[in-house]
């Protein structure tokens, strides 16, 4: 199954049309406009998230980079 390339950088994620634009942020992969913040976004854009969820399954989630408080 080959997919297409991703479009180019300067292009936004899909998801940042359905989320308001204090929630979009760049992913840290390759620094596309993504929903990044608030409930429901994601580190990655959906392109750079896909190898990820390749390599560690479809259940894999992003949570929080933030220490736990004791």
């Amino acid at each position: 199954m080959t997919s297409a390339p991703p479009p180019p950088i300067s292009e936004p994620d899909p998801s940042t049309f359905s989320c308001p634009g204090s929630l979009v942020g760049p992913c840290s992969g390759c620094q596309r406009r993504t929903h990044k913040y608030g409930n429901g976004g994601l580190p990655l854009c959906q392109w750079c998230m896909a190898p990820v969820q390749d390599n560690w399954g479809s259940t894999v989630r992003f949570t929080s980079t933030r220490p736990q408080s004791t």
